[in-house]
């Protein structure tokens, strides 16, 4: 795992901490791409805690039955706030102007997305604690953790892999990070439009929270298999206006729930009727 020296931390835009009882199974997701030249370049700084660390007894214990009776174990509160508390994390009601976060992982919290992502990489410092077993003693949720995210509806071991997921996702939005930066604002989930094109003419097409166009590239031919014609044609706009059409088609097949959260231009309406249609 990549960790900066003590100098650099002070020079990162950004400081993610990780809360777990297995810390060995972040040295492969934060080891890798983009998250680990970030880490390099000291965009931003990456933390792994131990919870057992944070237990007292002689066995370490993190868990235990849960009152009122039923199935698995629970996590238990004090050494998830002792862990927390340690890190100099502001209260609950300042965390906003302090630019940080509390991240408690659980299937039961919101559905992280693109507009989730956004808002957490424009904070200084997010902590994520990872749940396990049956779940976290209720108490972290509601006096420790500002916001609960699920990465998808659907129930994972722990809440490692949706961390892991998360801080991806995050990082790559750190300006700096990607290599070029414009190329995630114009990504499936992103809500605002592009960035400032620069000069001459663009055939790319922000998502506008859809999903994105599909991308060819060599060879032109593939078993058979051409990419369109359109895409050598030299027509930026006619590109343009290609790529958007087949983006409101992929989203109308594979996530039709996504065209009733946008609001479509006059355009991307007449496309799409036209796609309905069976016209394109």
């Amino acid at each position: 795992m990549v960790e900066p020296p003590s100098s650099q931390l002070l020079a990162t835009s950004m400081q993610i901490d990780i809360v777990t009882i297995f810390a060995d199974f972040f040295r492969g997701p934060l080891d890798y791409g983009i998250v680990r030249r970030a880490q390099e370049a000291g965009l931003v700084a990456i933390k792994v805690h131990d919870l057992r660390a944070f237990a007292h007894d002689r066995h370490r214990t993190v868990d235990d039955r849960p009152f009122g009776g039923g199935e698995g174990m629970v996590l238990k509160p004090e050494p998830i706030f002792e862990c927390v508390e340690a890190m100099a994390i502001a209260p609950r009601e300042r965390r906003a102007a302090a630019k940080e976060s509390v991240v408690l992982l659980s299937a039961q919290g919101k559905r992280f997305d693109q507009r989730a992502a956004a808002e957490l990489a424009a904070m200084e410092r997010i902590v994520l604690i990872c749940g396990r077993y049956e779940g976290v003693d209720e108490r972290v949720g509601e006096h420790l953790a500002d916001r609960e995210l699920s990465v998808g509806d659907f129930v994972l071991s722990g809440g490692e892999l949706g961390a892991a997921v998360i801080v991806d996702c995050v990082t790559r939005l750190i300006p700096g990070a990607v290599g070029n930066q414009a190329s995630t604002q114009q990504e499936s989930f992103t809500a605002h439009g592009a960035a400032e094109a620069g000069p001459g003419p663009s055939s790319t097409c922000a998502s506008g929270g859809l999903l994105d166009y599909p991308h060819y590239t060599r060879p032109a031919e593939f078993r058979g298999m051409a990419v369109p014609e359109i895409l050598a044609s030299g027509n930026h706009e006619e590109i343009r206006r290609w790529r958007r059409s087949r983006a409101l088609e992929k989203t109308l097949r594979n996530r039709p729930d996504l065209l009733d959260e946008v609001s479509l231009p006059d355009e991307d309406k007449k496309l799409l009727a036209r796609i309905k249609g069976g016209e394109m």
